[in-house]
């Protein structure tokens, strides 16, 4: 298996990994699924997180290429998020759009998504039993990610 961030900030291994792993028979186990929370819609452009919180100051993550917020800088992760919102289906939250939308890749064997509490570990394992999402629906999520940010993620891994 090999890990990977995959998400809907992060997508890349679809474009370039997925089909090499499936051609192998090696599992995609996706890590930082959520992006720290920007993708469980947690945060908005206000946010201000605690001193010692390890997001803290985290304004800049893509430049500096690090896994906070899947590496993509928070002021355009929380607009990337904000503009995905509007295509999240009734009955379901951010996050479980989300963890549907990765689980929706053939590729990945599992996701690890982290969790505050139980009902977070509950909503997050009931994302499994949604209906995939349409095409239309990936081809928005797509299109929100070229928008805000292929230009700064694209390049890694």
């Amino acid at each position: 298996t090999v890990q990977i961030i995959f998400n809907p900030f992060r997508q890349r291994p679809a474009d370039q990994f997925f089909e090499e792993a499936a051609c192998r028979d090696v599992g995609v186990i996706v890590r930082v699924p959520l992006a720290s929370g920007l993708l469980a819609g947690a945060f908005d452009a206000d946010t201000e997180f605690p001193e010692g919180d390890h997001r803290a100051g985290e304004g800049g993550a893509g430049s500096r290429g690090g896994e906070t917020f899947a590496g993509v800088p928070f002021d355009a992760g929380v607009a990337a998020a904000d503009d995905l919102r509007e295509h999240v289906p009734d009955g379901m939250t951010m996050a479980q759009f989300t963890l549907r939308w990765i689980l929706d890749h053939d590729a990945v064997t599992t996701v690890i998504p982290g969790s505050m509490t139980p009902e977070h570990v509950r909503e997050n394992a009931a994302a499994a039993d949604l209906d995939p999402l349409s095409n239309q629906t990936h081809g928005a999520v797509r299109d929100v990610y070229e928008r805000h940010l292929y230009d700064q993620v694209h390049h890694r891994w």
